[in-house]
């Protein structure tokens, strides 16, 4: 099922409980834990809004998330992405950063890519700090859907806040970059820029 009809499923099932969103996340069926995600997002995307702001709301759900990782039900790339930057970052902002941290060290690799695109969360309120400490650690990650994952968040560093620190960082790190890491992090550099990083490598 594409994801624009499991967005229609969505509206029409964005006020369900919790415990029955945990029975979607719970669900061996890949879709069915991709609707409770967006359901999830939806309903802190609600709890967000400035005039109806709602702290503990966004606490619960954000709560519900990290349990549902925990269990291992976000569990393939495209749950993590639809889901990281919102329950992740967002909540995350204003707030410790410390389960980032504790995520990126994880021997599991969605709790890795989870750390790691929930930042794009911070990036998009102007904040590529925590983009840049996590980017570094996992330079050596043997996972080709981690170095997809950094090169991913390194480039909206440069696109959406500041393309000098993205150089600042391909300076000083591009020796020790997967290939498809750098490749991703410098797309939207100019191509001379993008062939001197190549042969730094």
């Amino acid at each position: 099922m594409k994801v624009p009809v499991l967005r229609t499923v969505v509206k029409r099932f964005v006020d369900l409980p919790l415990n029955e969103v945990d029975l979607l996340l719970d669900s061996p069926i890949h879709e069915h834990r991709m609707t409770g995600l967006l359901i999830l997002v939806a309903q802190f995307k609600r709890a967000s809004k400035p005039a109806s702001r709602d702290d503990a709301a966004r606490t619960r759900l954000a709560e519900a998330y990290l349990r549902a990782l925990g269990r291992g039900r976000v569990n393939n790339w495209d749950l993590v992405d639809c889901s990281a930057p919102t329950l992740l970052g967002e909540y995350r902002f204003d707030l410790s950063r410390d389960v980032f941290t504790e995520l990126a060290q994880s021997d599991i690799l969605w709790e890795r890519r989870v750390a790691m695109v929930g930042t794009l969360g911070l990036i998009m309120r102007g904040d590529a700090s925590t983009t840049l400490e996590l980017a570094a650690l996992p330079l050596n990650d043997k996972q080709p859907l981690m170095h997809k994952a950094v090169g991913w968040m390194l480039r909206e560093v440069g696109k959406r806040i500041d393309r000098n620190l993205l150089l600042a960082f391909l300076d000083q790190h591009t020796a020790q970059m997967p290939r498809t890491a750098l490749s991703y992090a410098t797309e939207h550099l100019r191509p001379e820029q993008r062939a001197a990083y190549r042969a730094a490598r």
